[in-house]
C-alpha cells in the first residue's frame, strides 16, 4: 500500500503523525507500507521536512520515500519517454504544472505508487490531523486496507452494515473514506461571518443554474462542512455506493483498478479537481466503504495572507466555473451507470471522455452569469473582497477559456493514461531519499 501525503507547507508533525500510521497498519495488517511524501516546498522547508524523515524510528515494513518536486519531475519525464507517447512536454506539464493542481499532485502518487508497487493509494493532506479516542490516534487505515479490491461479498463481514444493491455486491470494493471535523473544507468561513446572505449567493453558484431554490439551498447548507464538529466516539462502517458528499480527499482510498485506468483532472488553480474519481466510482455502481474514522481539519494561515487571499479566490472562483462542465458530466455519469463499466467491471475511459467532449460543446453563458453574480456578492463585502472582484473583473475572458481548457487537457490525460501507467510499472523512482 501506498500512504501518501502531497504538500506545499512546511508540516513536520504531519509527516510524524503519518509515519505512526504507516507503522500501525505495517502492524497490524502485516503489509508492506509505502510512506510518499510529494513535497512541493521550497528549500529550505524541505530541508526541514528531510531532517524529520531522518529523524523518523526505523520500521519494520515501512518504507520513506521522500521526493521534491523536481525528483518527481524527473521520474515523469522517464516514464513518459518510455511510454513514447506524442507531445510529452504537454504531458509532463499536465502532471508536473507550475501552478497549484490538487489533481496533479494526486495524479503523480498514482503513477509513482505503480512505480513502488503498491496496490492502493491512501491520501492524506498536510493541513489535518488525526482525531485522538482514549489518548490514541484514530487511523483511517483501520477501514480502509483489509477490504479495497476485493468482492464486496467478502467485505460484508467485516462492516457495522451494509446498503448495497444485490446486483451489485460481486463487485470489487474501489474505495474507502470518511470526512473531517473542524474547519469548513474551503476557506469561506470569513465570507460566511460577513455577510451570512452574500455566503449563501456565492455557494449556491456551485449548483447547476437550473437548480431550483429550495434544493440550492440544502446544498448550501451542506457544502464543505464535513462531518460536523462530533468527536469521534466509536467505529461505524458501511458497504455501500459511497455518496461524494460524504467524503473529502484528505480522507481517502482507492484500489489500483480505478486508478490504473482514469486519472484525476490536472486543473491548475482549482480547489476540488480532485474528486473526480469520487464521483465516477459512485454512478459506476462500485461498491465502497463509508466509514466515521473522520480526519480533524484546518486552516493554515497563508490563505488569508496578502498573497494568499487572492490567489485562494481565485481557486474557488476557477471551482465554480468547472461545473458548467463537471455537472453535465456527472449527470450523464448517473445515467449511464453499468455502461461506464466493462464486462470486466473496470471503468471504460472512452465513455469518459465522450462526455467530457459533449461538455466543450457547452454554451458558457452560465459561467459568464456566475462571474456576474460573484462580481456582485464580492463587491457587497468590501475591503480585499471587493479589491478581489476588480481582479477578476479583468480576468473574465481569460478565466472563461482556461475553464474550457482544463477539459480539454483532461481529455488529453485520459488518451495518454494507460501508457503511462504501463510505463510507471518499468521506470525506477532514481535517487530519491528512501529510509526502511
Amino acid at each position: 500500500m501506498c500512504l501518501c501525503l502531497p504538500t506545499n507547507r512546511a508540516c513536520p508533525a504531519t509527516i510524524a503523525a503519518l509515519h505512526d500510521e504507516a507503522a500501525y497498519a505495517a502492524r497490524r495488517f502485516g503489509t508492506d507500507v509505502s510512506l510518499l511524501i510529494l513535497d512541493s516546498c521550497d528549500d529550505r522547508t524541505r530541508a526541514e521536512h528531510s531532517r524529520t524523515v531522518a529523524a523518523l524510528p526505523p520500521t519494520p515494513r515501512v518504507t520513506v520515500h521522500h521526493l521534491s518536486e523536481q525528483s518527481q519531475r524527473d521520474f515523469l519525464h522517464r516514464a513518459i519517454e518510455r511510454a513514447g507517447l506524442p507531445e510529452p512536454e504537454r504531458l509532463l506539464h499536465l502532471m508536473v504544472p507550475t501552478a497549484v493542481s490538487y489533481g496533479a499532485c494526486t495524479n503523480r502518487a498514482f503513477l509513482l505508487a505503480t512505480a513502488l508497487g503498491c496496490r492502493s493509494v491512501h491520501r492524506r493532506d498536510s493541513d489535518s490531523t488525526y482525531q485522538l479516542h482514549n489518548d490514541e490516534p484514530v487511523f483511517p487505515i483501520q477501514h480502509e486496507l483489509p477490504w479495497l479490491g476485493r468482492p464486496a461479498t467478502e467485505a460484508a463481514a467485516g462492516v457495522t452494515r451494509t446498503d448495497v444493491d444485490p446486483d451489485l455486491i460481486h463487485r470489487p470494493v474501489s474505495l474507502a473514506g470518511a470526512s473531517f471535523i473542524g474547519e469548513l473544507s474551503v476557506d469561506i468561513g470569513e465570507i460566511r461571518r460577513l455577510d451570512e446572505s452574500v455566503y449563501h449567493d456565492v455557494v449556491s453558484l456551485w449548483a447547476p443554474g437550473g437548480w431550483p431554490l429550495e434544493r440550492k439551498r440544502q446544498l448550501v447548507e451542506e457544502s464543505f462542512r464535513g462531518a460536523g464538529t462530533a468527536p469521534f466516539s466509536g467505529d461505524q462502517s458501511t458497504l455501500t455506493r459511497v455518496d461524494p458528499m460524504r467524503v473529502d480527499m484528505c480522507n481517502i482510498a482507492f484500489d489500483h483498478a480505478v486508478y490504473d485506468r482514469i486519472p484525476l483532472p490536472p486543473a491548475t488553480d482549482t480547489i476540488g479537481s480532485d474528486y473526480f474519481l469520487l464521483h465516477l466510482i459512485h454512478d459506476a455502481g462500485l461498491p465502497g466503504i463509508l466509514h466515521n474514522r473522520h480526519i480533524e481539519n484546518f486552516h493554515t494561515p497563508e490563505r488569508r495572507t496578502d498573497t494568499g487571499f487572492p490567489a485562494y479566490q481565485r481557486r474557488f472562483v476557477k471551482f465554480l466555473l468547472s461545473m458548467l462542465y463537471f455537472h453535465h458530466v456527472y449527470d450523464r455519469m448517473a445515467a449511464a451507470g453499468d455502461q461506464l463499466l466493462d464486462d470486466q467491471q473496470r471503468v471504460r475511459p472512452e465513455a469518459i471522455t465522450g462526455l467530457l467532449r459533449e461538455s466543450t460543446l457547452l454554451d458558457r453563458a452560465e459561467n459568464t452569469w456566475r462571474l456576474d453574480r460573484i462580481d456582485v456578492s464580492y463587491r457587497k463585502l468590501g475591503g480585499r473582497y471587493a479589491d478581489f472582484a476588480d481582479r477578476i473583473a479583468e480576468e473574465r475572458d481569460r478565466l472563461l477559456d482556461q475553464a474550457q481548457r482544463d477539459v480539454e487537457d483532461f481529455i488529453h490525460l485520459i488518451g495518454a493514461w494507460p501508457a503511462l501507467v504501463r510505463a510507471a510499472r518499468t521506470t525506477v523512482l532514481g535517487h530519491e531519499d528512501a529510509t526502511e
